[in-house]
């Protein structure tokens, strides 16, 4: 007389919950062997990958940070991240003071390392999700390439207008030079359009734009003593 066996479902859930772990393992793996190829490649962000996929111009010219007025480091750190040198990826200070904001953690708690790990490995858009990947990786990239290397590549991949991307796409665009040349004024506009660089412009700056760069001008000097981890 035939046995009847041992049921097969119990073997196909446990295949199940091997699969289910075993995504989030390949996504870690690849991200971490993305984040050490861009340690010398300058990466594409996510949303010029979505240009190109869908046939949409990129003005984007990959330049490295010695090809970078140090006025746009020093006006980008300033408006965007004070405490760039300080912090290791995450600013958790800031992130505290905001985590219970019904609206989440705002622009203001999102350090350029943040910013940067969302423009390159992430979608782009607002979710616990995405902001709970955001802040371990912030945390993985900023040890892994240095603080050098992190602005250099924020400075390649942020957007500064419909299309144009990076540092020197955006000097060319918006002031028909290169972004080695860019004076503090020019420097402090392109910094204040990174909030919304879509509805605002560098190169026909609205009042509001005009404003929120003479703010960032003036704290560039405040700035300047906090930027030694550029150095070298």
């Amino acid at each position: 007389m035939k046995s009847l066996g041992r049921p097969r479902r119990p073997r196909r859930i446990g295949r199940l919950v091997g699969l289910v772990l075993l995504v989030p393992a390949i996504g870690l793996v690849l991200l971490l062997t993305l984040a050490l190829v861009y340690r010398a490649v300058t990466p594409p962000s996510t949303l010029m990958l979505g240009r190109w996929l869908t046939g949409q111009p990129v003005a984007r010219a990959a330049v490295p940070l010695a090809g970078i007025a140090p006025a746009l480091v020093q006006a980008v750190i300033a408006a965007e991240d004070q405490r760039f040198c300080l912090h290791g990826g995450v600013d958790l200070g800031a992130l505290r003071d905001v985590v219970e904001d019904e609206d989440g953690p705002s622009r203001g708690a999102s350090t350029i390392a943040m910013q940067t790990v969302k423009n390159v490995f992430l979608w782009p858009g607002r979710s616990v999700v995405r902001k709970g990947l955001e802040i371990p990786l912030a945390f993985l990239v900023d040890a892994l390439w240095g603080k050098r290397r992190m602005i250099e590549v924020y400075l390649n991949v942020a957007e500064w207008g419909d299309g144009i991307y990076g540092a020197q796409g955006a000097a060319r665009h918006w002031f028909g030079k290169d972004a080695s040349d860019l004076t503090r004024g020019e420097a402090a506009l392109l910094a204040a359009t990174l909030p919304n660089p879509i509805l605002r412009s560098a190169g026909k700056p609205s009042r509001g734009v005009r404003a929120q760069a003479g703010r960032i001008q003036a704290r560039m000097g405040q700035v300047e003593g906090l930027m030694g981890c550029l150095r070298g």
